[in-house]
């Protein structure tokens, strides 16, 4: 039975009482409040307490490698190329047969040189007891003995040409690759490149110096005393562990470039650099006192310059503009922002706030023993 078929007095009496509930619910859903989350505490941070030290002063410059000798391989008579005989790439020592032209055509010029020797030789010995005898003109005899001394050089060139057939190694050294295939037909002019040796121990590197470099150091130029060292950084980040030395310094400036070109040297006898690889050059130039070394993850680049976050006072996140000059290794050089004592966050960057407190705790040294965490209140 619905509603409007009840009385009218018990129907009223009915949509009272519902209305008398639905606001008692509404009440009660007004008056309680979302309960709160946990209370956040302070932000963990790892802080480094910088003090200044000396640090090298140095210019870093991209660079590449490059082999200290590099020798083309040339073919010295033409043909069918027959045969490659190494593997490009690999090491190769002097003397080493690299190719090997068709050996046929010089087999047969050289037979015939040979005959020719023999023919000329036996004619001039023959003539030799006539002269003696006076039985021929002096003419004669020198005619004979200048045909015999052409055939002997004349084979002596089809020996040198057939010796030329097998293309060798000029010198020894990291070969390069192939600039002829099988097949290909070899001439003895200037498209007789077969392939190039790269001598790699010692490696050079070649870099240059640009006007902003080149102000970094005194005078506003490379010499011998304001350069004391060179170091090289690979890709990987680490620093080459042997020294290397300046081996040629140009001493103009390239009026296309604006830069001053300049290679050192390096000891690779274990070849672990190769021709052609990107590295970078660090020139010692002397020292400075005073700096400060920041982890490179700890420095923010913003629009008005790198900034650092410290643990300031209250333990609370301060913002502080810093001066930074070159990479030492994974660092930052700061020349100028911090003082002594500064805590400087090095981790949880992206979650700090200016003024929000941390709770700064020193970095883990490596090996260590993690710190037990306070047993619980019982």
């Amino acid at each position: 039975m619905t509603v409007e078929h009840l009385p009218r007095r018990t129907a009223l009496s009915l949509i009272i009482a519902a209305t008398t509930v639905c606001a008692a619910l509404l009440a009660g859903c007004s008056d309680s409040k979302p309960a709160a989350g946990p209370a956040m505490g302070p932000l963990p941070v790892t802080v480094l307490e910088v003090q200044p030290q000396r640090v090298p002063s140095s210019v870093e410059v991209m660079a590449q490698t490059e082999g200290a000798r590099e020798t083309e391989v040339r073919a010295r008579v033409a043909g069918i190329l027959v045969k490659r005989l190494y593997q490009e790439g690999e090491t190769v020592k002097a003397g080493q047969p690299l190719f090997q032209i068709d050996r046929s055509t010089y087999e047969i010029a050289l037979a015939d040189a040979k005959a020719k020797a023999e023919q000329t030789g036996r004619e001039m010995n023959r003539l030799k007891g006539l002269i003696e005898a006076k039985a021929i003109s002096q003419k004669e005899y020198d005619d004979a003995s200048s045909n015999n001394a052409i055939a002997q050089t004349a084979l002596r060139q089809a020996e040198l040409n057939l010796s030329w057939t097998t293309v060798t190694a000029p010198v020894g050294g990291t070969t390069g690759r192939a600039a002829k295939s099988e097949g290909n037909l070899i001439t003895a002019g200037a498209d007789s490149l077969l392939t190039s040796i790269y001598q790699s121990n010692p490696i050079w590197v070649r870099f240059s110096l640009g006007d902003s470099d080149l102000a970094k150091l005194a005078g506003g130029r490379v010499t011998e005393k304001n350069v004391s060292g060179v170091e090289m950084i690979l890709a990987n980040g680490s620093v080459y562990p042997k020294k290397g030395k300046l081996n040629f310094l140009a001493s103009n400036i390239d009026t296309t470039l604006g830069t001053q070109q300049l290679r050192a040297e390096f000891d690779n006898g274990d070849n672990q650099l190769l021709p052609g690889q990107f590295v970078r050059v660090r020139l010692l130039t002397g020292e400075r006192e005073g700096m400060f070394l920041v982890p490179q993850s700890a420095v923010v680049q913003t629009e008005q310059g790198a900034i650092v976050m410290l643990a300031g006072e209250g333990d609370k996140v301060a913002p502080r503009p810093v001066q930074t000059a070159e990479w030492r290794g994974k660092d930052w050089v700061i020349t100028g922002g911090l003082k002594a004592g500064d805590k400087v966050i090095i981790d949880n960057l992206m979650k700090l706030r200016p003024g929000a407190p941390v709770a700064p705790h020193p970095p883990a040294v490596p090996g260590a023993e993690p710190a037990a965490k306070p047993a619980p209140k019982a």
